[in-house]
């Protein structure tokens, strides 16, 4: 292998320590003293491999590496390092810190890029604070929606209050910072998050695309009243409400979904939150995702149905809120094409697969072409203290990574990207 695979093992360890939970979880919240602090640590080894560094003002920390042609679309690689209030060591950060070790290895190999190559580490990609993510790379793409900076946490605080507290001025006027024909290309690495690697024995995949989310916000209002006094077919239980839409998406996807569709209700609070009061206020999340957009269409329409049957026998009012919406995006055949072919020369034989979890990737797709690797975890286990990737696997990951962006800095300057990010006339000299 060329990549130095104590120094990036070294550095996953070091990171894990920040905002560390338990003997191997991670709770590093976007904008929070934890991410400040793993922002730095990361901007010393960014610096250590030879990058020029900046933390722009939404909280992305950037990298630079200089190539001999700085006219050139850019090459950008990276993830994130913020983390879910209940996360694992290796989510973002595999890909990250694999990013960080490409360009140190080039630069220790004297290897100066035909192209300048930018690492990124974006801002609040889980959104689990704010309850809206990916929220530096859609910054940068010029993709930030009205009243984002005034999303609040749990606490109250807003998102602008957040990053003052992490140490950054927002100025929504610097959105966007990239357009179409700046990039080249994106890569990201990252952990599956999912069995399919593991069930097929290997530790490597190629990216074909990634589900398309929407995250939806459900609100249903009933009448509090005592819950001894109220006779059962007088009642507005909004709670009762909720449970037979949540029991009903379940059934509709399980039934009527295909093989790679997939509906969660994650979040759920309620009021007043008593045991002997009947629930007047239920609001919860709904996360429905699919690579085919025709099935997701269908079966989102099928949902505001079952919501709307549902408020309606239960007297109660609903109101839907849409939080994220996108639709699938497919990963440049050129780029996988490279992969493909660097692949086989590492000898990794590695399979083609989809991505359920949407990622940075996703909305770099809009302005770039773009490519992602996948390592295997542990029983596809992610988003809890548990997940797990060994770090042979990771290192060959990053070892595809470091070819992939080789070629790539080689690549002619014929560059566009089409409508749904599936192709470009990019081709080797």
């Amino acid at each position: 292998m060329t990549i130095n695979r104590e120094r990036l093992n070294r550095h996953l360890q070091e990171l894990a320590e920040i905002g560390k939970i338990g003997e191997t979880g991670v709770c590093r919240l976007a904008h929070s003293k934890e991410d400040r602090m793993g922002v730095e640590m990361v901007k010393d080894w960014m610096e250590d491999a030879g990058l020029t560094t900046k933390i722009d003002g939404f909280g992305n920390l950037i990298g630079r590496m200089e190539g001999l042609d700085q006219k050139k679309p850019i090459l950008v690689l990276g993830s994130h390092i913020d983390s879910q209030p209940y996360g694992g060591r290796f989510d973002g950060t595999a890909g990250a810190l694999g990013a960080i070790e490409v360009v140190h290895t080039m630069s220790e190999n004297g290897i100066v890029p035909d192209r300048s190559i930018e690492v990124i580490c974006f801002s609040d990609e889980e959104g689990s604070r704010f309850n809206k993510g990916i929220f530096g790379v859609r910054a940068l793409a010029g993709m930030l929606e009205e009243g984002e900076l005034e999303r609040k946490d749990k606490n109250g605080m807003t998102r602008r209050e957040a990053l003052r507290e992490f140490g950054v001025d927002t100025d929504l006027t610097q959105s966007p910072v990239y357009k179409k024909g700046d990039i080249a290309a994106f890569l990201e690495l990252h952990i599956e998050q999912g069995p399919v690697l593991e069930g097929k024995g290997k530790p490597v995949g190629i990216v074909s695309g990634i589900s398309g989310p929407i995250w939806l916000t459900v609100t249903l209002e009933g009448f509090a009243g005592h819950a001894g006094s109220v006779p059962m077919k007088m009642r507005q239980d909004a709670l009762v409400g909720a449970s037979e839409i949540i029991r009903k998406f379940d059934e509709l996807i399980k039934d009527e979904g295909t093989d790679t569709t997939v509906g969660t209700v994650g979040s759920m609070q309620v009021f007043p939150n008593s045991r002997n009061i009947i629930a007047e206020k239920v609001e919860f999340t709904i996360d429905l995702r699919d690579i085919d957009l025709e099935a997701r269409t269908e079966l989102e329409q099928k949902l505001y149905q079952i919501i709307e049957e549902t408020a309606a026998h239960y007297d109660l009012t609903f109101k839907v809120n849409e939080d994220t919406r996108s639709e699938p995006r497919y990963c440049a055949d050129w780029i996988k094409e490279i992969m493909r072919e660097e692949d086989e020369k590492l000898g990794f034989h590695s399979p083609t697969l989809m991505s359920g979890p949407f990622h940075d990737a996703l909305i770099m797709s809009y302005i770039s072409d773009y490519g992602m690797i996948f390592v295997r975890c542990e029983k596809g286990i992610s988003h809890n203290p548990l997940e797990f990737a060994e770090m042979e696997d990771i290192e060959k990951g990053v070892e595809l990574l470091y070819a992939t962006a080789l070629r790539i800095c080689k690549v002619e300057d014929k560059h566009f990207v089409s409508e749904k990010g599936e192709h470009s006339t990019l081709n080797d000299q």
